[in-house]
């Protein structure tokens, strides 16, 4: 899925010192609301939020640091990938076409085949079979938009997370490595009846509300315009089709397909 748009717009309150997220009258409407937002760069774009050039992945990481290596979107393509050194890999989404069992086996085996000490992953819209709801609405219909995913057997599907040995597998949860706390959750606005779509607004902020406080790295599959990271403070994020690793702090892009042409430092200094 390639999309630049928001997940959700929403306001913000404060009941006795806790930020409460209500949705955004802009929520139905991401062009608009990415207009209204982007003329009040007020709030559009957080004081703790700076625009930085790339930094390139072979440069060295300082001594005491943890490197994030952040991707997305490979689609089950990843021969010809380079990746780089890094401590952590995080994978935020469409590691297959259509979710298949044959697929998360082979991405689970390049999985392996990588040094990292960590590898974080979620779903993505792609990932047919890790939505189970989307799966039992699938099979119940009388024609079939993915007849290579709808003909399997529900016990081919059911338990397709655990096929991935190789990483840690987040969806809605949370773990804790390094000391950094990374929360993960594969929801979207609706996009053409892929997996884990939902209605913008209400349906959305539930997921996002789910995030707990303290979170330090939190991975979605796609991009904010002032979206989940409304509810964490300045620390670091990464969207799939988003993100890039800058090596020595955490960075957030605008591009489809794990690229970035723009990128944007977190200034708060304890935030890596």
């Amino acid at each position: 899925m390639a999309f630049t748009q928001s997940h959700f717009m929403a306001a913000r309150r404060h009941h006795h010192g806790r930020v409460i997220i209500e949705v955004d009258d802009y929520s139905s409407n991401p062009t608009q609301a990415f207009t209204f937002y982007n003329i009040n760069q007020g709030r559009f774009q957080p004081p703790h939020i700076q625009m930085v050039d790339p930094v390139p992945h072979d440069a060295p990481k300082p001594p005491g640091y943890t490197r994030f290596v952040c991707v997305s979107d490979t689609h089950s393509r990843t021969d010809s990938i380079k990746m780089p050194y890094g401590d952590v890999l995080l994978h935020a989404g469409d590691f297959t076409e259509l979710g298949l069992p044959s697929e998360v086996k082979k991405f689970n085996d390049w999985l392996g085949s990588l040094p990292y000490e960590y590898k974080i992953v979620i779903a993505g819209n792609h990932e047919l079979t890790f939505d189970q709801e989307f799966m039992a609405d699938l099979i119940k219909q009388d024609f079939y938009y993915f007849p290579s995913v709808s003909k399997l057997k529900s016990e081919n599907y059911e338990n397709v997370q655990t096929l991935l040995t190789n990483c840690i597998y987040l969806q809605d949860s949370e773990v804790t490595v390094r000391g950094f706390r990374i929360y993960g959750s594969p929801w979207q606005p609706w996009f053409y009846g892929w997996g884990f779509n939902l209605p913008r607004g209400q349906a959305l902020l539930e997921k996002w509300n789910l995030i707990p406080e303290g979170t330090d790295i939190l991975i979605t599959h796609g991009p904010p315009l002032a979206g989940p990271a409304l509810r964490l403070p300045p620390t670091g994020f990464d969207f799939a089709e988003a993100i890039f690793p800058s090596m020595s702090r955490p960075v957030i892009g605008f591009k489809k397909c794990s690229r970035c042409q723009r990128m944007i430092s977190l200034t708060d200094p304890h935030s890596w």
